[in-house]
């Protein structure tokens, strides 16, 4: 069935409205003047990028084809849709003029979701001094989410130039003397993986030990250590290359075990971003309910569908958040947030609800949604021979748990709701299963 039509305004012969004041016309077309309205969906897309859309800088040709679907004659977007990517190495905006370029379609970016972008949500660490990892901009990306006080690993390598000592090339010619000319770090995030590892490694594991004081010598880890935020959990990701490469999940690994390996303790995170961290998927539903309102389409936005190439983030990610949205209906149900709870490990992985109420009701207002189905597409990470698998639940069994180590393995939540061939296919799908037919 079609979506639900605004009322015909046109005017019949005698002068009166065609329909009564209470009336609902339904379909297409106005059964008194003829008059066409575009249907109004009840669902939104989340797309992921790389895998899906791209491979490298290279367009998928399935994603032209799925977007000459999504995009009517006025190049106005018939659904409301996102584009959900664990790239954290740029600004929204830069994101969408690539994608605008790339795909040949208008996009904003208010429909571009960064694996940082929830930090701007975090105001309690927007006062304090942040050291920040990464690549690209990452100083002016930081100060975009909404930070004041942010140095970078460059600046401290420059005021402390002997800590940075695994490249020979690199070391101080001449003894020097720290230069201490920047504030405590009170925090360190994290956007993506680095260039030089060892140096980011070195750096942060420097600044976790001395508690943000250079200066200082390590200390023993008596108390809990600076607050860690992590954006982009992603272990691998698909490139041009024929094998999927390291991604910052990688990275974290490398952190993790290098402050095990120091201190006998774990490394604990504040928060955990980018898919599949349920915050990233519920600030994705904000943005969609805000396109929803501004094309002033009236029915509610209660179904998501999001397409990805990953099973450890994409279909985890959306099959998480479908876990919440159960749960939010459960509302308040034990039995419901126990299952939740065990399916990731760790209360800063997925908050309680009482978390979410308060640190995001003010910003996003509560979840509309009902449900959130996974879509895998076969163009990226996962692509078994490009066929889906003749015995997929023995493949689910078998598959190696590549998602972060504070998100638990659970194979309901690796195992997608629908696979397809690529993109086309998935949007296909997904209109087809909604009964949509854009005019």
């Amino acid at each position: 069935m079609r979506g639900l039509l605004p009322l015909c305004r046109g005017l019949s012969s005698g002068g009166g409205r065609h329909a009564r004041p209470n009336a609902t016309v339904v379909g297409s077309r106005c059964g008194f003047c003829g008059t066409i309205s575009k249907p109004q969906p009840n669902f939104g897309l989340l797309f992921d990028i790389d895998g899906v859309l791209l491979r490298g800088r290279m367009l998928i040709p399935a994603a032209k084809k799925a977007f000459e679907k999504l995009v009517d004659s006025q190049g106005q977007f018939v659904v409301p849709l996102v584009f959900v990517t664990n790239a954290g190495n740029c600004l929204r905006q830069t994101k969408a003029d690539q994608l605008s370029h790339i795909l040949g379609v208008p996009i904003t970016q208010d429909q571009v979701i960064m694996s940082h972008s929830p930090l701007r949500m975090l105001k309690k660490f927007h006062d304090k001094c942040v050291l920040v990892s990464g690549q690209g901009p990452v100083l002016e990306i930081a100060k975009n989410l909404g930070f004041n006080n942010v140095i970078s690993i460059d600046m401290l390598r420059e005021s402390f130039p002997l800590l940075d000592m695994v490249d020979h090339n690199r070391r101080p010619k001449l003894p020097s003397n720290p230069v201490g000319n920047l504030p405590k770090v009170e925090a360190v995030v994290l956007f993506g993986e680095p260039i030089r590892w060892e140096t980011n490694l070195q750096l942060i594991i420097d600044v976790l030990l001395t508690n943000g004081n250079l200066s200082s010598h390590h200390q023993s880890q008596n108390r809990p250590h600076l607050p860690l935020l992590a954006c982009n959990m992603d272990l691998m990701w698909m490139a041009e290359a024929q094998s999927p490469r390291f991604g910052h999940g990688t990275f974290l690994v490398c952190l993790e075990n290098i402050f095990k390996k120091i201190t006998g303790k774990d490394l604990k995170y504040e928060a955990l971003m980018g898919k599949p961290s349920e915050l990233t998927y519920h600030f994705a539903e904000f943005l969609i309910r805000g396109q929803a309102v501004q094309r002033q389409w009236k029915r509610p936005i209660t179904s998501l569908y999001a397409i990805g190439d990953n099973l450890m983030t994409d279909i985890y990610g959306a099959n998480l958040y479908n876990r919440y949205l159960d749960m939010r209906v459960a509302r308040k149900s034990p039995k419901a947030i126990a299952k939740m709870a065990a399916a990731t490990g760790s209360a800063t992985a997925v908050p309680t609800e009482d978390d979410v109420d308060n640190t995001w009701e003010s910003e996003l207002a509560l979840p509309a949604a009902t449900s959130c189905k996974s879509v895998l597409v076969c163009t990226g990470v996962y692509n078994p021979t490009a066929q889906v698998p003749s015995d997929a639940s023995r493949f689910i069994k078998e598959t190696v748990f590549h998602g972060h180590r504070d998100f638990r393995f659970d194979p309901a939540l690796v195992e997608p709701g629908h696979i397809v061939q690529d993109v086309a296919e998935a949007v296909e799908l997904i209109f087809e299963k909604e009964k949509f037919v854009p005019q």
